[in-house]
């Protein structure tokens, strides 16, 4: 992943932002701390990947309800938890749920299968779109900048840059992890 980040930069980010998402900015922020690319384009590409991906992921929930492959991720359970928590809190979760592990895909979908009005997701959506995109970039970059200089000690840092994708990936998830057993004990 890291190479085909590094070979085709910031159209990698745009669309690899709305498809695999954070480990994809993560990367794009870990090489933008190796000045490899711009810090500002790695956020910038993630949030427009994200928005457009999320808006044809609603508009498909929106206008497919009965076709064969929305009706597939219906009958997924995390499709069930995504309609819980949009019928309890609507605004949030629609503001959120990029953050929310699992259900990041099917998501859009099931805000499109609901009564929520569009505008109301565009809205919504770009708005959630330009704090994660930044947020996940900015994690990236900080956490390239604290570690590749001990992997450059160890050895080659492209040789250690999928380690460092992963910790980052995996110290994310932890983050939200604890975040949601935090919401769930209240």
């Amino acid at each position: 992943m890291a190479a085909l980040i590094a070979h085709y930069g910031l159209l990698a980010i745009l669309l690899g932002a709305g498809v695999e998402g954070e480990a994809v900015v993560l990367t794009g922020g870990i090489l933008a701390a190796r000045h490899l690319l711009p810090l500002w384009g790695v956020a910038v590409a993630a949030a427009v990947g994200s928005f457009a991906v999320d808006q044809l992921w609603f508009h498909a929930g929106r206008k497919c309800r009965d076709r064969r492959f929305v009706q597939n991720v219906i009958t997924r359970p995390a499709f069930g938890r995504a309609i819980a928590l949009l019928e309890r809190y609507p605004v949030a979760f629609i503001f959120s749920f990029r953050f929310l592990y699992g259900l990041r895909t099917v998501s859009p979908i099931a805000i499109g299968t609901t009564q929520i009005a569009a505008r109301k997701f565009v809205l919504l959506n770009a708005l959630a779109a330009a704090i994660w995109g930044p947020t996940i970039a900015l994690v990236g970059y900080h956490f390239g900048k604290a570690v590749l200089p001990v992997l450059h000690r160890v050895g080659s840092v492209e040789r250690h840059l999928v380690w460092a994708v992963a910790a980052a990936a995996l110290f994310l998830g932890l983050v939200l992890l604890g975040i949601g057993l935090i919401r769930r004990r209240r």
